[in-house]
């Protein structure tokens, strides 16, 4: 009798050993865990080739026949088992390198077995390495289906589980063996309305179809199924929390666009704002007024005015009787941003001061004297405005940049140091593709800067090969010549064995050598923050002209003069880690250059990723193409954004539309039953109460 809670060392075949390393590396505990642990591939084994018909040069082949002879050879690491295998139109050798006692005593001479594998040629011999085999016997089925099964399911393992014999093979065999104790339909996990509006295959249909697909469609639809479900729960769990926040959060009422918006706008405003940053104001302006909590994301490319848009909505806080705090994920940045907006202000009579670790004695008590009583307007600062004494007067706006470099507990303190939380503003220069938003920031309202300022030029971007460095070096010449700034990227700090990569160390040695009438900073992650910051200053202020540096300028200074980027091991970077390197240039009137420098052997997918970069500007573009190259757990900065779901079988670059329907169908949901008690729906809010009792809320991101 099959029980979800069952733990899995009682399926036959696993017992306590097998169980420990099924929950130490997959994470399956129990039987239902064992249920949901889907295939990531199958293979068509409807037809068996003869050994007459195959070459080295094919897919895995599925061969009916005999094993005639099986011998060890060779000695330690050389050591193999050889076995000779026949259909009588020919013969093929099977060969293992691990596990030769168990293969040795599982598999006799004689006897019938289907093996399936990938041929090659060794020594002019045909020959299968470490093959599938299996008892020529249709027995080996689940007993929900009829006959054979043409698709194959191949189920994820590690090295570790293949060492203790629990190949994907095994693992298939087991879910056999969990199939034969279901006996009762699987309970339906969706409500029955939104299984017929979207016609979706039933739940019982889908688990057995996901692991044993009778059908390329049967597998198309149950694949549909369950990410449509997986999808589903997702979006309800954060729509409901979007909907509670909205409900019980409640926030200042900044009803007054006054003297400082206004004296700012009309007579310090350094340049017209784009339709974008008017557009975005407007829907702050419009978050601000209702009297609920704001917790809104503006995403904006780099060099997009995302600091002007901070500043105007931190003077309509001050205009209301508030104070902003604006954290930033450095100390140099917050300097940075502190130097713009004074620079942006003026002589107007607003307070703006700084608070960092650097920040200490008699100047820390000033500043926290003055935050207290109010007569700080906007507090600039990194980490260090979270600690406990730090205390505001009245604390009305909470803008947090590069958001996800703080951790969700960091940003908690920042919001309980008063009663009413601040309004939060979160900003980000990483463009994040919808598909990822919607799931990532489900809960914050976001706004998007879409534009540059006028008179910015577009970054040239070019693909070098590294045998050409005496071209980029004359480049580079030419720019330094007429008084421009460099920056050298490189993605390691030293050399190691595995990868040969051009490294820090010996890049700026050559840099150095390349170009003596110059001085040249050097910044990575292990020099000491004081260290980094002296570097990255000495740039900034032009005393130095090239940069050598690691990924940790990656969100750092804003240098106008810097015009060209050079970026070493191109093929080392994600497309939204380029992109955002590439934006640390084109900041001034000046044309700026990226220049992507790889070896030629790099692989057609690397060639394609970087075409896009010399291809296009747009960051969003950019971050599509790289959520499709790369998959959502590779792209930078999402594990630490708060992705702490774990998909079984959706992919959010290539399930936008399954997504899309499952957003909408939460929604409804939500609308159409916002007492959740009717119930024709009361599967669906049990089940979100199961998967949230294990599993972190998807929805709490800030």
């Amino acid at each position: 009798m099959f029980q979800p809670s069952t733990d899995i060392k009682y399926l036959q075949g696993v017992g306590p050993q097998r169980a420990q390393l099924l929950q130490k590396e997959l994470d399956i505990s129990t039987m239902g865990d064992m249920l949901h642990y889907y295939p990531y591939r199958y293979v068509d084994r409807s037809k068996t080739y003869r050994i007459a018909e195959i070459d080295g040069n094919m897919p895995h082949v599925q061969l009916s026949g005999q094993i005639i002879s099986m011998e060890e050879i060779g000695e330690g690491r050389s050591r193999r088992l050889v076995a000779r295998f026949t259909d009588g139109t020919g013969w093929i050798e099977l060969v293992w390198f691990q596990g030769l006692k168990y293969v040795s005593k599982a598999y006799k001479v004689r006897t019938p077995y289907t093996i399936f594998g990938k041929p090659t040629i060794f020594n002019n011999h045909l020959q299968i390495n470490h093959p599938d085999i299996e008892n020529a016997d249709p027995s080996l089925t689940p007993q929900r289906t009829e006959g054979g099964l043409p698709f194959r399911p191949h189920y994820h393992t590690t090295e570790r589980m293949k060492k203790n014999f629990l190949a994907s093979s095994t693992v298939a065999r087991l879910m056999q063996n969990l199939f034969l104790l279901i006996t009762e339909p699987l309970p339906e996990t969706l409500p029955q309305p939104i299984v017929d509006e979207y016609h979706l295959m039933s739940h019982d249909e889908a688990i057995h179809q996901i692991h044993f697909p009778t059908t390329p469609d049967t597998l198309r639809r149950a694949q549909a199924r369950l990410k449509f479900e997986e999808l589903f729960y997702i979006q309800l769990s954060i729509l409901r929390y979007a909907k509670n926040r909205r409900q019980h959060s409640g926030g200042y009422i900044f009803s007054t666009v006054g003297e400082a918006f206004n004296t700012f706008y009309f007579h310090y405003l350094p340049f017209q704002l784009t339709d974008a940053q008017k557009r975005v104001v407007r829907e702050i302006r419009q978050d601000m007024r209702l009297g609920r909590q704001m917790n809104r994301l503006l995403q904006g490319d780099v060099g997009s005015g995302k600091t002007l848009v901070a500043l105007l909505c931190a003077l309509i806080a001050i205009d209301n009787g508030y104070q902003t705090v604006i954290m930033a994920p450095t100390e140099i940045l917050a300097e940075q941003h502190l130097e713009t907006l004074r620079n942006f202000l003026g002589d107007m009579p607003l307070r703006i001061e700084l608070l960092t670790g650097s920040v200490k004695g008699k100047r820390r008590k000033e500043v926290l004297s003055a935050l207290l009583s109010g007569s700080i307007h906007i507090l600039i600062g990194t980490h260090a405005v979270i600690e406990d004494n730090v205390q505001f007067h009245r604390l009305g706006l909470a803008i947090i940049d590069e958001q996800h470099r703080f951790g969700v507990a960091q940003r908690a303190k920042l919001w309980n140091k008063q009663a009413t939380p601040p309004h939060i503003l979160v900003m980000t220069a990483t463009p994040i593709p919808r598909t990822l938003a919607m799931t990532l920031y489900g809960d914050l309202d976001v706004s998007v800067i879409d534009q540059l300022p006028p008179g910015r030029k577009p970054i040239k971007t070019i693909h070098q090969f590294m045998a050409h460095i005496d071209r980029i070096h004359a480049a580079m010449r030419r720019e330094l010549q007429a008084g421009h700034q460099i920056y050298v990227v490189f993605p390691l700090i030293k050399e190691t064995e595995k990868l040969d990569l051009q490294n820090l160390e010996q890049g700026y040695a050559d840099i150095c050598d390349a170009f003596p009438d110059y001085r040249v900073s050097r910044v990575h992650g292990q020099l000491l923050p004081a260290e980094k910051d002296r570097e990255m200053e000495a740039f900034a202020t032009g005393q130095t002209q090239i940069l050598v540096a690691t990924t940790v300028i990656e969100v750092g200074v804003n240098v106008p003069n810097a015009s060209v980027m050079v970026i070493m091991n191109a093929e080392r970077f994600g497309l939204s880690q380029l992109h955002q390197l590439r934006g640390r240039v084109g900041r001034g009137a000046e044309q700026s250059y990226c220049i992507l420098v790889t070896n030629y052997k790099i692989s057609d997918t690397t060639r394609k990723r970087l075409q896009i970069m010399v291809d296009s500007t747009d960051g969003f573009e950019i971050a599509e193409a790289d959520l499709k190259l790369r998959g959502p757990g590779d792209l930078e900065g999402t594990q630490q954004s708060g992705m702490a779901f774990d998909l079984k079988i959706a992919n959010l670059a290539r399930d936008g539309q399954i997504l899309n329907y499952a957003r909408a169908a939460a929604g409804r949901l939500i609308d159409t039953d916002p007492e959740e008690n009717l119930p024709q729906y009361q599967t669906a809010w049990q089940q979100l109460a199961l998967l949230r009792d294990s599993n972190t809320n998807w929805g709490a991101i800030s």
